[in-house]
């Protein structure tokens, strides 16, 4: 398969929980969970999969069917190229974790509440440019 990305090399998006058996073993990546409602699909979860033993997002995804399986009825995954490293993984979920981490639909299942290398480089950019700091007092969340 060729993908025209740098960082994915396949996806499988909004698919139910139910087709979890066509995800291919061995999968590196970021995976997203969610929670069908009418024609809208919640976002309830982001985790992703490198190379270490609990890695592989088939298996992560069957492990969050048995745990979890009413909080969630859909899922999405992006595998990334074998040149992309489990830290550069690691550095995209917190991001989209960091996207999302105060909206109140997309944390039921997500315990990491902020991705502190991102917030240190947020934080380094708010001192240059002569910003308060954002918190989440400031933000009243």
């Amino acid at each position: 398969m060729k993908s025209p990305l740098h960082l994915i090399k396949s996806a499988l998006e909004y698919r139910s929980i139910d087709e979890l058996s066509v995800v291919p073993a061995g999968l590196r990546g970021i995976y997203a969970l969610y929670k069908k409602q009418g024609k809208s699909y919640n976002l309830v979860y982001i985790g992703m999969s490198g190379k270490g033993t609990s890695g592989k997002i088939r298996r992560r995804l069957f492990s969050h069917k048995r745990a979890s399986q009413k909080d969630w009825t859909h899922f999405s995954y992006y595998e990334v190229w074998d040149n992309i490293s489990d830290a550069e993984i690691l550095e995209l979920e917190g991001l989209f974790r960091q996207l999302y981490r105060f909206d109140c639909r997309t944390n039921t299942l997500n315990v990491q509440q902020t991705h502190k290398p991102l917030v240190q480089v947020r934080r380094e950019t708010e001192k240059e440019l002569e910003l308060e700091k954002v918190t989440k007092k400031s933000l009243n969340v």
